[in-house]
């Protein structure tokens, strides 16, 4: 019947698979025990065996006879709303092996006409541009350029500097504006990556496709906080979602 709430196993396992999407749960993680999870959730004991297998059917755990459930390795990179869910639980926007570098960071006259739509900003307006290379490990896993409006270079001046900002780009603005992220907008699309983006991810082969995520962050008053454009190698994306069909 539709409007109904998911059974209790589908929500433990929805609450998994956010933590282990976001990064909060990494590759070889154990996870709680069928009792250890009954109690947690208050739920009875069957519930949380079924919670476990279905996280098991979609390959995001697997069980090791004797020693127990573990996260399984899904070789794959973060959205950024994953990275948002893990900055609101643990206050840092990267956790466990991955790492961000700030490759340069500065007031751009002329932006693209890309990034002027999608800021809205007037003709003629510079932007802030920071561009970053991500790391998981010693792989380069992302290469992405995040823009602001000039604007805002008085109030949070570290938009300027190559110095990382742990809560996250966004957060620091949130802090330093009192503007509050209400929500966001991707746009996904697949191209080669070109000479720019193969030399950041460090990829042999130019033609080489990759998933490139233009993604726009708005204030309650529908006012654009920031506009990215992230670039990711084959097989370093997942985009999971979950709804009723009936």
């Amino acid at each position: 019947m539709s409007g109904q709430p998911p059974a209790k196993f589908r929500r433990i396992a929805d609450d998994f698979r956010t933590r282990i999407l976001s990064g909060e749960l990494r590759a070889g993680d154990e996870v709680p025990s069928e009792r250890a999870l009954a109690a947690k959730y208050d739920v009875s004991r069957p519930t949380a065996t079924k919670a476990l297998a279905l996280l098991r059917t979609e390959g995001f755990v697997h069980s090791v006879q004797g020693s127990g459930t573990f996260v399984s390795d899904l070789n794959v990179h973060r959205r950024p709303v994953d990275r948002y869910a893990r900055a609101k639980r643990s206050g840092r926007i990267y956790s466990g092996k991955e790492r961000a570098e700030i490759v340069s960071a500065e007031i751009v006259e002329e932006p693209p006409e890309t990034v002027a739509r999608g800021l809205a900003l007037p003709e003629g307006k510079a932007a802030i541009r920071r561009r970053r290379i991500t790391w998981d490990g010693e792989e380069r896993v992302e290469a992405s350029t995040s823009w602001f409006s000039v604007d805002l270079a008085a109030a949070a001046p570290r938009l300027l500097s190559t110095e990382r900002i742990r809560t996250g780009t966004v957060a620091y603005v949130e802090e330093r504006t009192g503007r509050t992220a209400r929500y966001a907008r991707d746009r996904m699309t697949a191209r080669p990556a070109g000479e720019d983006d193969s030399a950041a991810l460090g990829l042999a082969d130019a033609s080489a496709p990759v998933l490139v995520v233009e993604h726009t962050v708005y204030d309650g008053a529908d006012s654009p906080i920031e506009f990215a454009e992230a670039v990711y190698p084959p097989g370093r994306f997942t985009a999971e979602h979950r709804y009723e069909l009936s």
